[in-house]
């Protein structure tokens, strides 16, 4: 094989085949590698010097010199069958010698096993190189190959594949590179499925439903290339009916944002207990979160329903609207009581309010749900807003419905919380499973026999059994007694049934909350908050909005209670 013409046309090759014609048939001098000048070691050389002594001994070598010694494998093609015209030594240490003239489909088949004829044909076809990164063989190693077009002179006698087009077929070892690739992948996976566990292990595993409500959450992390964020929720039951809502956003990525969040979280738990106002939590979280560290800023949303007052009450720090759906389909938006996010400190928070009647939706979520890059958020926030007005179903079905409505796949770039409360409409056998019924007291000394008579008429009017009423009636007689004693006007008795529980609750104009204390044989008073709390489910208070306070207990019901 005249491998000569095959290299007529690689570059470079008609520069150095013109620099021969045009000297002749004299051969270009030698140079070897240190020679001096004749003119001397330091003197510059002669003019004539650069003609009659080529820049480099490489120009002497021919192409097959070249591509026999390089470390990549090289193989050289020709026609539509891709018969092989010649492989270098690395190609034949790799993977064998070859016969030259045989198909590359039979003679070279690990390029068959790399899916290279496919892309040969199309380099063949186009006249356009084309290169393929990393590409493993079945039996070992990975290589980038770049299939480059070769032009062979027409018509050359004794040339195998003379005046046909050809491919030259290089390949890089890049199985180094490759298995590093891998291991960091591999690292990224582990450090992702680790924080994603981590996310979700702090994530509540099972939501707490309220008598009154009906909730249902969703928590999607981004997709694999995202790094998991520090988005939460959390529902906590505060007593007496009522319900805590939270949604959050731990600004980054990673475990360490996922930490974060797990601290805030735990930490709004325990700050709820203390059932205090929505603005006053997120005061209190505001501090701690600069404390746990001053480099992650987080956003968060936290709302109180009660169910005697129809509405929620709610404080946002930096964090994106609450949006509820009537039963009509309109869509509201809660009213701007919005600060800057937890950890910027020096600043007052304030709650606000927004109704929730029967029949209503409303919706907490995180900014991946409505964030889309090159789009202004409010308009994200509005085409929530269309998708929830047309949302029906429970609230996991309203979840799933949202999430499709506003185009989050798994490969979503951030993650995204949602947490959908509603608080149903109850008609017929369900809806006498719920009732209030309240008694203003005045004070004085009829009071406590009033409030004994009106719990004892409401509570035999409910069926409850004898002995809960006789519990109910006690435990109430007991909390007004408390209530006139350390109080002050007005002061109110209510009793609430649901479908689970009996609560009672006192409330009056002072704001001192009462504590259980251990009462000594001789004292006469202290015995009453000690006796609600031995014979109640649970017992607790808060002080109330409009200054005072409000003491309640409740009593798990009796299985089959009507």
């Amino acid at each position: 094989m005249n491998f000569t013409r095959w290299s007529a046309r690689l570059p470079g090759t008609q520069r150095r085949a013109a620099a021969r014609t045009d000297r002749g048939s004299v051969p270009a001098a030698r140079v070897e590698y240190g020679r001096q000048s004749e003119h001397g070691p330091d003197a510059p050389d002669a003019p004539g010097d650069a003609a009659m002594h080529p820049p480099h001994p490489l120009t002497d070598l021919s192409v097959r010199e070249i591509l026999g010694r390089l470390p990549a494998l090289v193989a050289l093609v020709y026609g539509p069958e891709h018969r092989v015209a010649y492989v270098n030594d690395a190609y034949a240490a790799a993977f064998g010698p070859r016969e030259t003239g045989a198909p590359a489909a039979v003679a070279l088949p690990e390029l068959d096993e790399l899916g290279l004829l496919p892309l040969m044909d199309q380099v063949l076809r186009s006249g356009t190189p084309r290169t393929v990164k990393s590409r493993k063989v079945p039996k070992g190693g990975s290589y980038t190959i770049t299939c480059t077009p070769i032009e062979t002179p027409a018509g050359a006698a004794g040339d195998e594949g003379g005046g046909e087009g050809g491919v030259l077929v290089f390949a890089a070892d890049v199985t180094d590179h490759a298995e590093a690739a891998e291991r960091l992948r591999a690292s990224e996976r582990r450090l992702r499925e680790t924080a994603v566990t981590l996310q979700r292990s702090l994530l509540p595993q099972e939501l707490e439903q309220p008598d009154d409500l009906r909730i249902a959450a969703t928590y999607q992390p981004g997709g694999t290339d995202a790094a998991v964020g520090g988005d939460w929720y959390d529902v906590i039951t505060l007593g007496a009916g009522r319900t805590a809502l939270v949604i959050g956003d731990v600004m980054g990525r990673g475990v360490r944002a996922a930490a974060v969040m797990g601290q805030l979280r735990t930490a709004v738990r325990a700050y709820a207990r203390l059932d205090l106002p929505p603005h006053e939590v997120l005061q209190l979280l505001d501090g701690l979160a600069a404390e746990i560290d001053a480099s992650q800023i987080a956003t968060c949303a936290y709302a109180v329903h009660d169910p005697n007052e129809g509405r929620l009450v709610y404080a946002s720090a930096g964090h994106l609207p609450i949006l509820v759906r009537d039963e009509d389909g309109t869509v509201r938006r809660a009213e701007d009581h919005t600060g800057p996010p937890l950890g910027t400190g020096g600043w007052m928070h304030t709650s606000g309010t927004i109704a929730l009647p029967p029949g209503s939706t409303a919706v907490l979520y995180t900014d991946g749900l409505v964030e889309r890059r090159r789009e202004d958020i409010d308009e994200g926030v509005a085409a929530l807003e269309r998708a929830l007005s047309g949302a029906t179903g429970t609230p996991q079905v309203v979840c799933d419905r949202l999430i499709r409505a506003l185009g989050v796949t798994a490969d979503h770039d951030d993650d995204v919380a949602v947490l959908v409360l509603q608080h149903p409409t109850r008609t017929g056998p369900d809806a006498e499973l719920f009732h209030n019924a309240a008694l203003e007291l005045l004070g004085g000394i009829e009071a406590a026999p009033r409030a004994r008579a009106f719990a004892t008429g409401v509570l035999a009017s409910w069926r409850f059994p004898v002995e809960l009423c006789d519990l109910g009636v006690l435990a109430a007689s007991e909390l007004v007694a408390n209530s006139l004693q350390h109080g002050t006007p007005p002061m109110r008795l209510r009793l609430r049934r649901t479908d689970r529980r009996l609560i009672i609750e006192v409330t009056d104009g002072d704001d001192h909350l009462p504590r259980r204390r251990r009462a000594e044989p001789v004292d006469e008073a202290g015995r009453g908050i000690s006796i609600v709390a031995t014979i109640a489910s649970s017992w607790g208070s808060r002080r109330t909005p409009g200054g005072g306070k409000a003491v309640w207990c409740e009593f798990a019901l009796p299985t089959g209670t009507p």
